[in-house]
């Protein structure tokens, strides 16, 4: 559908299926989904700011991780599950914009506090003497501040960038908004949009991968030449992380793989689930995963929901 760009008020989703009476059973696994989402990075995030014990650095960095799931699933699930029950699947535009937001300032957020959670790693296997000094509270909140802020600032700037664009057309081929989307709807030139996408991503991804390389290529050596117990130490806190982090980096591999090319030879059923995986599998991942392999966590939650086994 080709607009004059002052008529676009709105987009509409190309990707949604005619599924007909099935569309009642996604809402209804999406619902829980969310619903499920939603109750165990609660619990999580009340346990460690209830429980005393929980307040450490590593905690304290895996609170902001819980925090950020529920940001992220709220960006995305009210809004897909109206869209599953609607005939017509139209946004409004300040509506996408703010998706646009919610959506990439979650993902870089995340990697973010993934880099930090590295980065507390690499101090604590490496430098085990001098990790409570190196690791105030003060430090903890400054870290924690940083990784929600340099997203955020970063995100606002790629949003000033799009909501001036003049745009030929209001279809996006997607089930949710994404700038990439929206660019490509522009009828005239987007050089200092694509310049700015670049910088973004060096700050917003490349940096925090950095981070995360090095101090790993770090805590590798130590566990090569350290004891066995600095093995063990570094298998049992780093596994949950590393797992989280290979899980966000294929959904996020994905979706900027689908957004820059043409990704028609992929069923559009799997084309839906894995731009949709980052989004909705993470956030339940993290909980479930941080939740069972860490002991402290572990045990608060059996002594709370199994007291007499």
């Amino acid at each position: 559908m080709m607009l004059n760009s002052t008529q676009v008020s709105y987009f509409m989703f190309s990707a949604y299926l005619d599924s007909g009476i099935l569309k009642y059973v996604f809402f209804l696994v999406a619902l829980f989904l969310y619903i499920l989402t939603l109750g165990a990075n609660v619990l999580l995030i009340v346990l460690i700011c209830m429980n005393r014990s929980l307040h450490e650095p590593m905690y304290m960095f895996l609170c902001s991780l819980f925090v950020n799931q529920l940001y992220g699933s709220t960006g995305l699930f009210p809004f897909l599950l109206v869209q599953i029950l609607s005939n017509i699947h139209i946004i409004p535009a300040p509506f996408c914009f703010l998706q646009v937001f919610c959506i990439y300032s979650y993902g870089s957020v995340e990697l973010a506090i993934l880099a930090v959670m590295s980065y507390d790693r690499y101090l604590a296997i490496c430098f085990p003497l001098q990790y409570n000094t190196q690791m105030t509270s003060s430090k903890v909140a400054m870290l924690i501040a940083l990784s929600w802020l340099l997203p955020f600032l970063a995100i606002v700037g790629l949003i000033s960038l799009i909501v001036p664009l003049q745009l030929c057309g209001n279809i996006i081929n997607k089930v949710y908004c994404d700038n990439y989307s929206i660019v490509k709807l522009s009828c005239h030139d987007t050089t200092v949009n694509n310049i700015y996408g670049l910088i973004a991503t060096s700050l917003t991804i490349l940096c925090p991968v950095s981070l995360i390389f090095y101090t790993y290529m770090r805590i590798l050596k130590i566990c090569f030449s350290g004891s066995k117990q600095t093995r063990q130490k570094a298998v049992s806190t780093c596994t949950p992380h590393l797992a989280s982090l290979l899980s966000f980096i294929f959904g996020g591999f994905f979706e900027i793989l689908q957004s820059r090319f043409n990704m028609n030879g992929v069923p559009n059923m799997l084309r839906i689930f894995l731009s949709l995986y980052f989004l909705t599998c993470q956030p339940l991942f993290n909980p479930l995963m941080h939740g069972l392999n860490r002991s402290k966590i572990y045990l608060i939650c059996k002594n709370l929901f199994l007291p007499h086994v």
